[in-house]
């Protein structure tokens, strides 16, 4: 195959691929710039920034009675439990208080947007160990 002909069937390709993505309702804006859930560190609890795991995540390993003072789970816009052995209790306000949603380990919130944590997370107790 020659230099135009590969160009011609890289540039279909593209367009098909845009083409299903606006068919979906993505397009390519609303895809994150890297998704990162595999940026979560092992036996981490992860907030982003960004929905889809997207972004440098904020990690915390244990259990948290203020979540708030940390960016990342204050203005949470996804979650990823990447325990080793344990699920964790998220709580909506701090010191273990308000709503609580039990989050199996390996689980993932790709958009905290209509969840009990759409205004971040506040604490977190690991259970089930």
């Amino acid at each position: 195959m020659d230099r135009i002909a590969r160009f011609r069937a890289k540039v279909a390709a593209t367009a098909a691929g845009g083409t299903l993505l606006a068919g979906l309702g993505l397009g390519f804006a609303a895809t994150p710039a890297q998704a990162s859930w595999d940026d979560c560190d092992s036996g981490a609890l992860c907030a982003y920034s960004q929905t889809y795991g997207g972004g440098t995540p904020g990690q915390v390993w244990g259990n948290n009675h203020n979540l708030r003072q940390y960016s990342k789970f204050d203005n949470a816009k996804s979650l990823h439990n990447n325990g080793n052995n344990c699920d964790v209790i998220l709580y909506t306000n701090t010191w273990f208080r308000g709503t609580a949603q039990l989050f199996p380990r390996g689980y993932y919130v790709s958009d905290t947007n209509g969840t009990n944590f759409e205004d971040g997370v506040g604490s977190n107790y690991w259970t089930n160990c």
